[in-house]
């Protein structure tokens, strides 16, 4: 009898953790409904309201073929979250859009020279339009040319273009750093002494003027002269749009942007999310972040906006595979802080307005921070402690198995794979190319432990220059503008090379391809690197870094 019990007692235990509760979710489903495959839910946010409180279960969220548009942000809280693991995914492989965006059910009518008008809703904004599943080109100046190099046309005379506009105010201007080193945007703001006033400027960490002739501008009226552009008028709740012969603009779906994060995660390293997985989903309609990139990151060339259509913030063992980000106007997959344990797997990411994956710590982790290229600290004031001050940073996390291309599609500081203030990313068997500066970048040396395995990097720096299609700096905390100064601490002091680049960088059986600049480009001190069997013709390496 006692063994019988002892039986009993576990088969309970095994049907306990096997237990899983399943959720179907369709757009013709009803919120009240319980969410079998007879009665689905219809909305993703209550789906996930309720597998969030499913204690000690495994809960699969099954989205029927289907647009699911989100009024805000899908967040799962760490302190929140009761169930053991989560999965949303695909049912049956069916074509499951999750839209940052929202559907216009519009009156339309003729304005002028073949543009027709319409009346939003009040109290929506956005700067993405689509119609039927297309972006489409908000009014500029020069107009769009697929053919063109640099932001898809510019023009030396764009900002001057800008002076003469009626109401130049909300417009923007967009520029290639003065020495080719990613780009500049700007929001109009009015106009003094007969120039447009700018705001912005931040979203490149090497400050300069703007680039004399790669510049454009956009979002005004007086620039939506040709097919396909468009523009809204906020103020009058108007919007115009320019469609292509043979296009009824009211028989057209239209959709527009409205979030700039779709699914965020977040917890912290000692309460993380943890065991949810994202399968099969198709991310569309994400609003542009180029205003929003402006964190430092250490002494990298780079600023940051930490968001993306998917989010991590303070997660372990959580995955995204299989999915699909197009057409988004920033990132799409950022992990952001503590992240444990991740994977990003057989995704497709394309035509992305900043970078495709960011790993990015939390620069609180890193001892002796400088956060601008002329900055550094003095010997006798550097923390001398190996490694991190934290854990609060990306660790033994993997992208792999994964198609990028045409990333930087607005903002030109953006890449395949950022890595900054992380340890132990792998990222393997991945195609990606056509970028606007490198199509592998890592920030800075801290904490190294990388490895960047069968990767066919390609068609990189593209609209930018000085970079290659690997790039890394090594301005760590030892790190000072002054090579003569520098030379003498590191001769003097060798262990200060890896007190932040504490293990080696593996790049091995790669092959990477730059015309416009380096295959491999070590940059500034880029320090404890182990390079092997690449296929590519030339790479750079800067003193004084050590292999």
């Amino acid at each position: 009898m006692k063994q019988l019990f002892l039986i009993c007692c576990a088969l309970l235990m095994i049907q306990q953790a096997n237990a899983q509760t399943l959720y179907h979710v369709s757009p013709s489903g009803n919120d009240t409904h319980a969410g079998n495959e007879s009665r689905p839910i219809k909305t993703l946010s209550v789906a996930v309201s309720r597998a969030a409180k499913q204690k000690g279960q495994s809960v699969v969220i099954l989205l029927h073929g289907g647009t699911y548009y989100l009024e805000k942000e899908i967040t799962l809280n760490a302190e929140n979250m009761a169930c053991k693991s989560l999965q949303i995914s695909a049912f049956n492989g069916e074509k499951v859009f999750i839209s940052a965006g929202q559907p216009l059910s519009l009156k339309w009518k003729p304005y002028k020279n073949g543009i027709f008008s319409a009346t939003v809703p009040a109290g929506i904004s956005f700067e993405r339009l689509y119609v039927n599943g297309q972006l489409q080109v908000l009014a500029r100046y020069p107009n769009y040319d697929t053919s063109a190099k640099v932001f898809h046309g510019t023009a030396a005379n764009a900002v001057e273009r800008a002076a003469k506009w009626e109401h130049p105010e909300n417009g923007y201007v967009h520029a290639i750093h003065a020495s080719e080193w990613g780009g500049f945007h700007y929001r109009i703001t009015g106009m003094k002494d007969g120039q447009p006033v700018l705001e912005g400027g931040w979203q490149n960490n090497r400050p300069n003027k703007m680039h004399a002739t790669l510049r454009f501008v956009e979002n005004n009226l007086q620039e939506l002269d040709t097919i396909g552009e468009w523009y809204l008028d906020s103020k009058a709740r108007l919007l115009y749009y320019y469609p292509p012969a043979g296009l009824s603009p009211a028989d057209a779906r239209i959709e527009v942007s409205r979030l700039k994060n779709s699914i965020i995660l977040k917890g912290t390293p000692t309460q993380p999310v943890r065991n949810v997985s994202l399968k099969g989903l198709r991310f569309v309609h994400n609003e542009r972040s180029f205003m929003d990139t402006k964190e430092q990151l250490l002494r990298s060339d780079w600023t940051i906006y930490r968001g993306g259509a998917v989010l991590f913030d303070g997660t372990e063992n959580c995955s995204i595979s299989n999915c699909e980000f197009a057409g988004l106007g920033g990132n799409a997959i950022m992990l952001s802080n503590y992240n444990y344990h991740d994977t990003i797997r057989e995704c497709y990411i394309h035509d992305i307005g900043a970078s495709a994956v960011c790993f990015i710590g939390d620069l609180k982790a890193v001892r002796s921070p400088n956060f601008r290229y002329e900055e550094f600290t003095l010997y006798d004031q550097l923390d001398k402690t190996s490694g991190p001050r934290s854990n609060n940073y990306p660790r033994e996390c993997l992208v792999t198995n994964s198609l990028i291309h045409h990333v930087g599609e607005i903002e030109k500081q953006a890449t395949g794979v950022e890595i900054t203030v992380s340890s132990g990313i792998t990222v393997s068997h991945n195609s990606i190319y056509h970028t606007p500066r490198a199509g592998l970048n890592i920030g800075d040396g801290c904490f190294g432990g990388h490895v960047l395995e069968y990767n066919d990097v390609f068609n990189t720096v593209l609209e930018t220059g000085d970079h290659g299609a690997f790039n890394s700096w090594g301005r760590d905390r030892y790190w000072a503008p002054d090579r003569g100064y520098m030379d003498s601490i590191t001769a003097a002091h060798p262990e200060l090379v890896k007190l932040d680049a504490i293990r080696p960088v593996i790049i091995r059986n790669n092959r990477f391809r730059c015309d416009h600049g380096w295959d491999i480009d070590l940059d500034d001190g880029s320090s404890n690197y182990r390079i092997y069997k690449q296929c590519l013709p030339q790479w750079r390496f800067e003193a004084p870094g050590r292999l």
